[in-house]
């Protein structure tokens, strides 16, 4: 892989994303790789990840690689730890997890009520695209489909806190990390393939513009979806 020159940070969002500045494309890939591995057997929960052998490994400098464990360390996903380096952050735990769907379950059904009063047509189209792409990933299951599916997941519900158009709400969401959190608890075909079509119903009620609809769909797909992770848990958790 060639280096790439760092991008400058990007202006504020008109949408209220919290900003930061752009990876660059050769930090984005080394991202996506390393996320894929943490959303898969491949790298587990604890694990020592070596700035110099991933470096290696990957055939890149340390730079991306430092830029990558970065992103992830503010996403949770990995720790940083003094004079040992990186490990694979611990998936959380059933409080946490249950603490997360309840603010899931305040905040994502509101976004999708103000969403279904706002949403633009072309909006809703880019919505039911990226739905769409997510149909490949699912049937690939585990590995780099399953941390496909997990960004995929991720963008749609973004989309729709922007359509939404409440900056604080699209900020207070992306700051929770949701997906890549979840998607590390339970790796089955049926958490990603059973959310395509709640996906649908929540796109159809927003395409209705028909506000309860949309609020009603979106709670449904969110406790559906906790119970399918929630499964990851032993039985005594």
């Amino acid at each position: 892989m060639g280096e790439e020159l760092e991008a400058k940070a990007g202006s504020p969002s008109r949408e209220g994303a919290p900003t930061r500045a752009r990876p660059t494309p050769l930090a984005e890939q080394v991202y996506q790789d390393l996320l894929t591995r943490i959303l898969s057997p491949d790298l587990a929960p604890g694990e020592r990840i070596t700035i110099d052998a991933m470096a290696r490994s990957l055939g890149v400098s340390q730079t991306p690689i430092r830029e990558a464990l970065h992103r992830l360390d503010n996403e949770g996903l990995v720790v940083r730890t003094h004079l040992s380096g990186y490990r694979v952050a611990e998936p959380m735990s059933r409080e946490e997890f249950e603490e997360l769907i309840d603010m899931r379950l305040l905040l994502e059904p509101a976004i999708a009520r103000r969403a279904a009063e706002r949403i633009e047509p072309d909006a809703l189209a880019g919505l039911r695209e990226v739905n769409g792409k997510m149909v490949t990933p699912a049937a690939e299951g585990q590995g780099s489909g399953y941390a496909a599916f997990a960004r995929l997941d991720a963008e749609l519900h973004d989309r729709i806190a922007q359509a939404a158009g409440n900056r604080v709400m699209r900020a207070a969401l992306t700051r929770l990390h949701t997906h890549v959190q979840l998607f590390r608890l339970n790796y089955t075909v049926q958490i990603t393939s059973l959310a395509i079509g709640e996906h649908d119903a929540v796109l159809d009620a927003l395409g209705a513009r028909d506000p309860d609809a949309a609020s009603y769909a979106m709670r449904t797909h969110i406790l559906a979806s906790a119970e399918r992770f929630r499964a990851g848990y032993p039985d005594d958790a």
